[in-house]
């Protein structure tokens, strides 16, 4: 009997190297500590295993409450062929940002402090205890999916007996530390750059972790009929697309009614850093909204798609800018990052994508809809095609 090896690819290469980088840096990161591995400092102490990492990571992965919240709270239905995949990208998200905590911890085995060293006041209590019981939950969420692979019907009936407030705690709980993570800078308004720093900012941080579900639901959902040979749900995502406009509506204008009632639009006339990489963030938030107010381009997969990729560069963009760019003026020193600190970043992204495809595979992550169903949406998207654009 002959073994098959997976075939070389460029894309596995570039993987494989990625993996061998971030392994290697982190080799260097539990050797030499964080001074040895990183350009962190006592005046910049987060880089973009923060920025990145945690606040990015924990927005792009809230389809998951976005999409329960849609199905089983609101009862909308029609999106429940894509609620699996997004649990699962959320699941897989909130895993991957304590993996990107423990990296960036001077002291990582002490990661459990805060569940026993209680300190009600402190944000980031708050923040540590809602992702923990989240992920706790999600982890939960996701467990018919194992209970139908192995046919373990029993268990099964159990947790679909917990289901509803299960799902309600996790919109909760999601709710509470999405805009946990804005209120963390509401401390520093000497130090973050006025074009970022708002007292709104928890509010800002939980819309635009809305928008980030959407555009992160409609990302996976392309990539998954591409990598799994499925036919792509249109009719659900550009429908979905719809949904993501207003939602950038309402969150660039509270935006920039923020800026004007702060009066700070003059910053806009300044050259400098700040200035510009504002301008790339809005640009990239801008651009997918007014486009996705068309149908024409919601009902064409590549457009839809660019669409949502243009939200959650603009998103990660917004992060980033909150968490490194806006506090660099104001800790008076510049801070890049070292190449180690990329290639973690990268390690933990690539190891996501693989997780993802590897777990699609084997368990039934994507439900086929039934007959009756399938023809209820055929009917109605027959009856009114303006209903889904």
């Amino acid at each position: 009997m002959t073994r098959k090896f997976p075939k070389i690819t460029v894309w596995r290469a570039i993987f494989a190297a990625i993996l061998a980088s971030g392994l290697y840096a982190t080799y260097l990161r539990v050797r030499y500590g964080l001074g040895g591995a990183t350009n962190l400092s006592d005046k910049f102490p987060w880089g973009i295993w923060i920025g990145f990492d945690v606040m990015c990571g924990v927005a792009l992965a809230a389809g998951g409450f976005t999409l329960v919240a849609m199905v089983h709270i609101f009862n909308i239905k029609t999106y429940k062929p894509v609620l699996r995949p997004a649990i699962l990208t959320a699941f897989l998200g909130y895993c991957l940002v304590v993996v990107g905590l423990l990296y960036d911890l001077g002291r990582p085995d002490r990661l459990w402090h805060p569940l026993v060293m209680w300190n009600p006041h402190s944000v980031m209590f708050e923040v540590a205890w809602c992702v923990t019981l989240y992920s706790t939950v999600l982890f939960l969420e996701f467990l018919p999916v194992v209970f139908e692979k192995f046919g373990l019907h029993k268990p099964l009936e159990w947790i679909h007996k917990i289901s509803v407030p299960l799902m309600i705690l996790g919109v909760l709980l999601s709710t509470l530390h999405q805009s946990s993570i804005g209120s963390l800078f509401l401390i520093v308004p000497q130090k973050e750059y006025p074009l970022w720093y708002s007292p709104l900012l928890p509010v800002l941080f939980f819309i635009s972790s809305l928008a980030a579900g959407l555009a992160m639901t409609i990302f996976e959902s392309w990539h998954s009929s591409r990598a799994f040979g499925r036919a792509l749900e249109l009719p659900l995502l550009a429908s979905m697309g719809r949904v993501l406009a207003v939602v950038m509506s309402v969150y660039l204008w509270i935006r920039f009614l923020d800026l004007a009632h702060r009066g700070v639009f003059g910053l806009l006339l300044r050259n400098r850093i700040e200035t510009w990489l504002f301008a790339l963030e809005i640009g990239l938030m801008l651009v997918p909204m007014v486009l996705l107010y068309q149908r024409k381009v919601r009902m064409q997969p590549g457009a839809l798609y660019a669409c949502a990729v243009m939200v959650l560069f603009g998103l990660i963009a917004n992060r980033l800018n909150v968490g490194t760019t806006g506090l660099e003026a104001g800790s008076g020193t510049h801070y890049i990052p070292r190449w180690s600190e990329v290639a973690v970043t990268l390690s933990i992204v690539g190891a996501g994508f693989a997780i993802f495809r590897a777990v699609a595979h084997y368990f039934p992550v994507f439900e086929a809809p039934s007959e009756e169903q399938a023809h209820e949406e055929m009917g109605e998207t027959e009856a009114d095609p303006v209903a889904i654009g």
